[in-house]
């Protein structure tokens, strides 16, 4: 039987010596040293019936995106498997778009982007530049800001939008299940199946026949979110239990990813 093919949505890489990364210091430790995407391509290497096609590289909140964006453009050189790369900028009209980004984040999560940011008219005109670019866009929200991001995106609906990690899902109460279900209206929104610990399958094999349910099979995505994965699961772990729920599903591993980040294989 042919290896199952895979294109990982999210995965970070970053090198301690040269890059600064803040948010580092408020976490746990586990991951605080450096990784390649060689690190990366021998995890992959060790998945059995597993071939990997290739993967999106994904901004790591450092302190100089700028900096980011040469590293980045240097690793995409070296590495034909990084297929894409969405890197930082503040969305605006006259936002900075490096020429080798495939799309843009500006991490709407961490700690100084101010409440409602997804709302302000220069965000919202910045996502009307981005879609007439054919550029997607990568959503990382706080959960109790999804219905704010819901607001934001209705307002573009023909920008492609990638909403990471679940929407950072915390319990599967009705407020998270209603703003994915208003989700799932808009026409060009993928979700990323990342981010959420494993260590409770209940809530798991729940979560993943929700959003199987609620998006179909033809909007989820395949993440990996190494190695971030590692401060709540491990990769090995995630991937199997996705793996386990999604069967040898190339549209979910590979061929969504494809479609959602306009890839060339």
């Amino acid at each position: 039987m042919a290896d199952l093919k895979v294109i990982d949505s999210h995965f970070h890489v970053w090198d301690l010596e040269t890059q600064s990364l803040p948010w580092l210091e408020g976490t746990d430790g586990s991951i605080t040293r450096t990784y390649t995407f060689d690190d990366l391509e021998a995890l992959y290497g060790k998945l059995p019936g597993v071939e990997f096609a290739g993967g999106v590289y994904v901004e790591v909140d450092c302190a100089d995106p700028v900096a980011e964006d040469r590293i980045v453009y240097d690793l995409m050189a070296r590495h034909g498997k990084i297929r894409a790369a969405m890197l930082r900028s503040t969305v605006s009209p006259s936002m900075r778009v490096p020429l080798h980004a495939t799309g843009i984040r500006e991490p709407l999560h961490i700690d100084s982007e101010p409440r409602g940011r997804c709302l302000e008219q220069s965000f919202v005109d910045g996502l009307r530049a981005l879609a007439a670019a054919g550029m997607p866009f990568e959503s990382c929200n706080r959960v109790s800001e999804l219905e704010d991001a819901y607001e934001a995106f209705a307002q573009v609906p023909e920008e492609t939008v990638i909403l990471n990690h679940l929407g950072n899902v915390e319990a599967l109460d009705e407020p998270w299940c209603a703003v994915m279900r208003k989700f799932a209206s808009l026409p060009n929104l993928y979700v990323k199946v990342s981010g959420y610990p494993t260590s409770d399958r209940g809530f798991v094999s729940e979560l993943l026949a929700l959003v199987r349910e609620t998006f179909g099979a033809d909007r989820l995505l395949y993440a990996s979110n190494w190695p971030v994965v590692e401060m709540y699961s491990s990769f090995e772990e995630h991937f199997g239990l996705l793996r386990d729920a999604f069967g040898d599903d190339e549209d979910f591993f590979m061929n969504n990813a494809v479609r959602a980040y306009g890839l060339t294989l």
